[in-house]
């Protein structure tokens, strides 16, 4: 079966999404809309809540930049998901974290809290941050190199693992007769020193349900790739042609052979926004209106940071300038250089197409012809499944869920009930043994 994630973003995912009609446009920093939000993907039997983050505004220093933006409103992303676990029971719950800018023991324990409160539905998308400017607000003069981010977050993601592990499965007796909580033989210190971490241990904390919370990446550069074909058991994929997705599937599933992974347990899911409409001409209304919607300043503004490169300058209906290769997205920025040459597209053309959508595929049109796209990705090997990005909340994923899903389902391409009751069961993912256990230690 194909895998469903909604992808959450306040009033929506189109840039243009809070300037509707109907749509609440401060929807970023209230609870009840993400509840509501919540209830419907779980209702459409999602697999997990996506929630992106970053630690600072994206963009330039220039406040005047994000007057016509949304950016400027985030909620930390923890909190939030855990008020999500109180009113929801199966969906996952999978949120962004840096390991640039914060410490492996907190993550460790932030999402080790977030598994045992949901019983087992926490992922966590391990990033090394896009934006730069994120650096400011963690006593950095500039962002570090692109590599060493990615040689950190290595190290850093086996400390994590390794403090996930700090009990074996049965550590804790319980035995009131006795008065014997925990059995000390089986907990263990980690003890990590490395070139960027030292850590001690351990996490106080037992494995949870589903063993250890997901790991997620959304790498698409040579270093990225690497780091999620040892680690990651979701890859976000920012593909919008489907022979590129093709190549990029191939080439993640060939990688993780060589860590001794099985690709079935390597779940690739794209970004995809999808308008759905009674008519084709009907969805592509529903799609123009909110294209009409973005403003020239920050569809200039979102096209730069997507390149890494300032662009307002340039003239609007001239092509895509030579830009140098940035400290950041690296994947990100080739993906929109290739659409702006193969089509030869002007910057207007360029930001029309991509800061609605945020750089990830749009598609719009009827049930049937939005089912047809999405199976013939998941069959003919460019995905495992989808990151939803609904163009408004909630409307546009209640049209998704009513009319989408029960094509999806018909067609058997899509489960009709959750598989189990943790994100693993529900992805179709082993529980990975703990290091400390006798299976573990034979097979290494």
């Amino acid at each position: 079966m194909m895998h469903l994630g909604c992808f959450l973003s306040g009033p929506g995912h189109h840039i243009g999404a809070w300037r509707m009609p109907g749509v609440k446009a401060d929807a970023g920093q209230d609870l009840q809309h993400y509840i509501e939000v919540a209830r419907i993907a779980e209702r459409g039997k999602f697999d997990f809540l996506f929630n992106a983050d970053s630690n600072s505004t994206f963009g330039p220093d220039d406040p005047n930049v994000w007057k016509r933006t949304t950016a400027s409103m985030r909620l930390e992303p923890l909190t939030l998901l855990g008020a999500l676990a109180a009113v929801t029971t199966h969906i996952g719950l999978v949120s962004t974290a840096t390991t640039t800018y914060t410490e492996p023991f907190q993550i460790a324990r932030f999402f080790g809290s977030l598994d045992q409160l949901s019983g087992g539905r926490t992922g966590w998308n391990l990033v090394t941050s896009s934006a730069a400017s994120e650096a400011l607000n963690f006593s950095q003069a500039a962002h570090a190199p692109h590599d060493e981010r990615y040689a950190r977050a290595a190290e850093y993601i086996q400390v994590v693992l390794g403090l996930w592990d700090s009990f074996e499965d049965d550590a804790f007796p319980l035995d009131k007769q006795d008065g014997l909580f925990l059995d000390t033989r089986k907990m263990h210190m980690l003890n990590h020193k490395g070139k960027y971490f030292s850590v001690r241990g351990p996490l106080m904390m037992r494995r949870s349900p589903q063993g250890r919370p997901v790991i997620v990446q959304a790498g698409q550069s040579e270093a990225g790739r690497e780091l999620a074909a040892e680690t990651a058991e979701i890859i976000f994929a920012v593909q919008q042609e489907i022979e590129p997705a093709r190549e990029f599937y191939a080439d993640i599933k060939k990688r993780v052979l060589k860590y001794g992974r099985k690709p079935d347990h390597v779940k690739i899911m794209p970004g995809v926004m999808c308008t759905v409409g009674n008519t084709e001409r009907d969805a592509a209304e529903k799609y123009e209106a909110l294209q009409a919607l973005i403003h020239p300043e920050i569809g200039v503004q979102t096209l730069s940071d997507m390149v890494g490169f300032d662009l307002s300058s340039y003239p609007l209906d001239g092509p895509l300038p030579e830009v140098p290769l940035i400290n950041t997205q690296q994947g990100r920025q080739k993906v929109v250089i290739d659409l702006a040459r193969n089509e030869n597209l002007t910057i207007r053309q360029l930001y029309t197409r991509l800061s609605g959508a945020r750089a990830h595929r749009a598609i719009h049109g009827t049930v049937d012809q939005i089912a047809d796209s999405l199976q013939h990705w998941y069959e003919t090997g460019a995905a495992d499944g989808f990151n939803i990005m609904a163009l408004t909340f909630p409307d546009g994923l209640r049209d998704f869920v009513d009319q989408v899903v029960p094509e999806l389902q018909r067609r058997g391409l899509f489960h009709k009930d959750y598989e189990g009751t943790t994100l693993r069961a529900n992805l179709g993912l082993p529980i990975p043994a703990n290091r400390w256990s006798d299976a573990a230690k034979a097979a290494e």
